[in-house]
């Protein structure tokens, strides 16, 4: 029901930074990112309480990214650091959380389209 559109993605090198951004048009107690490389399943990445502010990280996302939330606002953000090749892929915003873990994409309802990340030399 709610509508979600991502935006930031790019071309960076190895090494490099990107931003990502969510917006979602209606209130969702979390909120999260999930990847997708091709032919492969989606990855949980990071996602967010919208009330306390907790954060939780996919393995391959710890220590790299981090996620972060404008209250109120409906907007969430994923802000990446050394990127690698290996992080290559489609990033998807999720919401309407019905409950579940926070890294399991049957855990949310609404999806943003995606935006590409691609990490190359």
């Amino acid at each position: 029901q709610a509508r979600v559109t991502e935006s930031g993605g790019g071309s960076v090198q190895p090494g490099g930074s990107l931003s990502l951004s969510c917006q979602a048009s209606m209130y969702s107690s979390y909120l999260a990112w999930f990847r997708q490389f091709p032919g492969k399943e989606l990855e949980g990445v990071a996602a967010i309480s919208t009330s306390g502010g907790d954060t939780f990280y996919g393995d391959s996302a710890k220590g790299r990214f981090t996620v972060a939330h404008d209250s109120g606002r409906g907007k969430m953000y994923l802000q990446m650091r050394s990127l690698k090749p290996a992080d290559s892929g489609t990033y998807y915003c999720a919401a309407d959380w019905q409950g579940g873990l926070l890294l399991n994409p049957s855990s949310f309802r609404s999806w943003g389209q995606g935006t590409q990340v691609t990490v190359s030399s």
